[in-house]
C-alpha cells in the first residue's frame, strides 16, 4: 500500500524557491524537468519509503539525492511520509536543517 506524501511548509517553500531559481538561471524546460524528477521520485518513495539513507537515526530522518546538487529529507510517520526539507549540497553542511 502506498503511503501518503505530506509536504511541510518548509519543504514546499524551499521547493518553490529552487524551481524559481532554476527557471531564472536555466529556463522553464529545465525547471519543469526538475519538478518532474521530484514528483517521479515521490511516486517511488510512496511505494518504497525506506529507499533513502538514514540521516538522523534518533529522529527517524532519511535523505535522498534527487540530483547531485539537491537532497530531500523526509520522515516516515504511520501511513504518511513527511517531506521535511530540500537541501542544496553546495551549501555549508552545518546549515542543513531537517
Amino acid at each position: 500500500m502506498a503511503l501518503e506524501i505530506y509536504w511541510t511548509k518548509r519543504a514546499a517553500t524551499k521547493f518553490d524557491k529552487i524551481i524559481e531559481y532554476i527557471d531564472t538561471e536555466w529556463g522553464e524546460n529545465v525547471a519543469k524537468a526538475f519538478a518532474r524528477r521530484v514528483y517521479d521520485f515521490l511516486d517511488i518513495l510512496s511505494e518504497f519509503p525506506e529507499i533513502g539513507t538514514i540521516e538522523n537515526n534518533g529522529k527517524g530522518i532519511r535523505g535522498f539525492t534527487i540530483v547531485k546538487q539537491i537532497n530531500i529529507f523526509y520522515r516516515i510517520s504511520g501511513h504518511r511520509i513527511i517531506l521535511l526539507n530540500f537541501f542544496d549540497n553546495r551549501q555549508n553542511p552545518k546549515k542543513k536543517k531537517y
